[in-house]
């Protein structure tokens, strides 16, 4: 089996990249909606819906809601650092537990997770960081808080999926223009 994003290069072809295209930007699109779209049946669309998500290239559909509608308008990025190796099972059990904890991500450096938090006020974050603490392999964080948004593009953005798409296509072309077989 092929690991990472490397396994859906041979799964998906260019319809299969319009469909994702489309429901990211209309995750509720009927089939019908989409299938028109990109020039298939309902059936069809159906079925290569069917196996987009059965190959977890779409790994659900799901709503976004802004944080701050919740009246969590304070943001933080804690470094968290363990007392040794933690299993990721354990870690992302934990952390899944806590609502507040938007993302969370092992990262490269001195830190060996990095979370994303929100949370109502001050008080709020601290009584996160505190359960975040708690946790026995916790050894120390060390928190920043996040100001203001300077820029901020999910792959939601059907504009940022296509030129992710284009980068890939340019990837798998030789030196002498001819896509790689």
């Amino acid at each position: 089996m092929l690991s990472g994003r490397n396994k859906y290069a041979r799964v998906m072809d260019q319809l299969d990249h319009a469909i994702v295209e489309f429901l990211l930007a209309d995750g509720r699109a009927t089939y019908a909606k989409v299938g028109g779209a990109v020039g298939l049946s309902v059936a069809a669309t159906k079925r290569r819906i069917d196996r987009l998500v059965k190959d977890d290239v779409i790994r659900g559909f799901t709503a976004v809601v802004d944080p701050q509608v919740l009246g969590w308008n304070l943001e933080a990025h804690v470094e968290l650092f363990t007392n040794g190796t933690v299993p990721f099972a354990t870690m992302r059990r934990d952390l899944e537990a806590m609502p507040e904890v938007a993302e969370a991500f092992t990262v490269a450096g001195k830190a060996d997770a990095l979370l994303r938090v929100v949370a109502g006020d001050m008080i709020h974050l601290e009584r996160v960081i505190s359960r975040v603490r708690g946790l026995s392999y916790v050894q120390q964080t060390d928190t920043t808080l996040l100001l203001s948004r300077l820029l901020h593009r999910p792959m939601a953005d059907p504009a940022a999926f296509s030129a992710t798409a284009a980068w890939s296509q340019e990837r798998t072309t030789t030196r002498s223009g001819h896509a790689e077989r």
